[in-house]
């Protein structure tokens, strides 16, 4: 069910709220969707109107691709962005957005991201690894993964500063999808054979960015704390989940 502006700030002012606690956050057809109670949504402009209104700060989560997946080069924060598939494209607009809307804002891109909740790469290895001896994974797409939990620390820590604009907020250290997955496998326990492919065998109907290397050398800028190692997250995670 909708909720219009008008009726949402009524909702707001009624409540004497000095602040909007979103419970959840998500992308959904270029719109950033904010799930205010059961199935009682707001468009991402209506969020940018509220933000401004009641001059509150706004997080966006954005994504590795509003880039076009070229060259070996970690991407800037502020490197121009050329999505590369529709949802990248999406993303971007969101960002624009944001941008010409508020200047409070935390724009935050992430990439390969995993957590306890939904599904993920990590969770895909782990239930192919227990009905196949041998996988076949991608090896020249590099990127970072991203843990959920690691995130969440720094977007606490972000929105309690007026260091506002766009970030890069991965785990730190690069992989591609094979060594990714060798390393699942081997925290896992699981005795696989895991053979390197190019993503040429792996047509896929949205084209995917072989350059997802993102510099997160603007968090320590700004003095916040650079999220631990992908392998290390991998093994808090898998500590959660197994």
């Amino acid at each position: 069910m909708g909720v219009s502006y008008n009726r949402l700030w009524k909702m707001l002012i009624d409540k004497n709220m000095k602040r909007i606690e979103m419970q959840y956050l998500t992308g959904i057809s270029g719109n950033i969707l904010a799930r205010m109670g059961k199935n009682q949504y707001v468009s991402m402009e209506t969020i940018e109107k509220i933000c401004k209104k009641l001059d509150c700060k706004m997080v966006y989560i954005s994504t590795d691709y509003v880039f076009d997946g070229e060259g070996t080069r970690p991407w800037e924060p502020e490197d121009e962005r050329h999505p590369l598939n529709v949802y990248g494209q999406t993303k971007y607009e969101g960002e624009l957005a944001v941008q010409n809307t508020l200047e409070k804002y935390f724009i935050v891109r992430i990439s390969w991201v995993f957590g306890v909740n939904g599904k993920n790469f990590i969770k895909t290895m782990l239930n192919l690894g227990k009905t196949h001896d041998h996988l076949t994974v991608v090896n020249d797409q590099f990127g970072s993964p991203t843990y959920t939990y690691d995130l969440a620390r720094l977007l606490v820590d972000m929105i309690l500063t007026d260091k506002y604009g766009i970030y890069h907020a991965t785990n730190e250290g690069i992989c591609n999808w094979y060594e990714f997955a060798c390393e699942i496998f081997r925290q896992a326990g699981m005795k696989v054979d895991v053979a390197p492919v190019p993503a040429s065998e792996y047509p896929t109907k949205a084209k995917r960015p072989e350059n997802s290397r993102m510099s997160k050398a603007k968090l320590t800028e700004n003095g916040f704390v650079r999220l631990p190692s992908w392998q290390d997250a991998l093994e808090r995670y898998l500590k959660e989940i197994l």
